[in-house]
């Protein structure tokens, strides 16, 4: 789901053909967490986007299966493997213009995808990227309404890229889509030869800080986790509670758990090469 690069509300001729998501299923989602949903600049965003309204909001889009999922792109050269299981990479004294990303992750057929992995890194605000420790980086799991949240500061800017932020996401199960977000109105936005206008954020100036949204679309099933009739046999349990460090079996393979972290049904070994290694 893709914002308009306009620094307008007016939608543009390429946002009128971006893919819209379920407004049952976004009413759903936003109903759960006690936000009103609208449309802003072509894109799906939240109701804080628009703050008070001094008129009636937009009406959110009818629903359609077949929306087109969300863009790949390439990963770049400063991806790292295992890092932190949080949703701010930031402290108080962390410099740079304070940043919040919310959005959803849907399926195709509109259905929010509830435990998908969405694994963040970025540079700081000097454009640097930490390549020793994991400063910037950070992965979550959409909760069952398929929501997410992350807040960070706006990166910095480093020679041949325009302003952008890495994640990588895989809904259980499946494969891993790498991508990337941007910022509308950056002027290099024109210069960059990666940067693809379908993936701008809604971003909104809150205060000194600032406001994002946007919403991925994986090509999987969406809706809760079901567990199997017939669970696969192995030591590993949804309640429990692991340690770095703990070896598990499922389905006759041995797991390392990489990440502290109490098990939940999805989140199976296999499922998450962020929390668990093959042994």
């Amino acid at each position: 789901m893709s914002a308009s690069d306009e620094p307008t509300g007016t939608p543009s001729a390429d946002d009128a053909k971006s893919p819209r998501v379920s407004r049952t299923s976004f009413l759903r989602a936003a109903a759960a967490i006690g936000a009103a949903p609208l449309l802003v600049r072509g894109g799906v965003a939240l109701a804080r986007d628009r703050g008070t309204p001094a008129k009636p909001l937009e009406t959110t889009p009818q629903c359609h299966d077949g929306d087109e999922p969300t863009v790949e792109q390439i990963e770049g050269p400063y991806f790292k493997p295992n890092s932190p299981l949080r949703s701010s990479l930031i402290t108080d004294s962390t410099p740079g213009t304070r940043l919040t990303v919310t959005g959803y992750v849907f399926s195709r057929t509109c259905r929010p995808i509830a435990g998908a992995l969405l694994d963040f890194w970025q540079a700081d605000d000097n454009g640097d990227y930490d390549n020793t420790g994991f400063t910037f980086r950070g992965h979550q799991f959409s909760t069952d309404q398929g929501a997410f949240s992350l807040t960070t500061i706006v990166p910095g800017l480093y020679p041949g890229r325009t302003r952008h932020i890495h994640v990588k996401l895989q809904s259980p199960g499946q494969r891993i889509v790498t991508t990337q977000l941007y910022f509308p109105g950056e002027p290099r936005n024109n210069t960059d030869s990666i940067f693809d206008a379908r993936l701008l954020m809604n971003v909104r100036q809150a205060g000194p800080a600032r406001e994002a949204t946007y919403d991925f679309v994986l090509d999987a099933p969406g809706g809760p986790t079901t567990p199997p009739t017939q669970p696969p046999s192995g030591t590993w349990a949804a309640g429990t509670a692991y340690h770095a460090g703990d070896v598990v079996t499922y389905s006759g393979s041995s797991y390392r758990c990489l990440q502290a972290h109490t098990a939940i049904t999805g989140w199976e070994p296999p499922n998450v090469p962020a929390l668990w290694q093959r042994a």
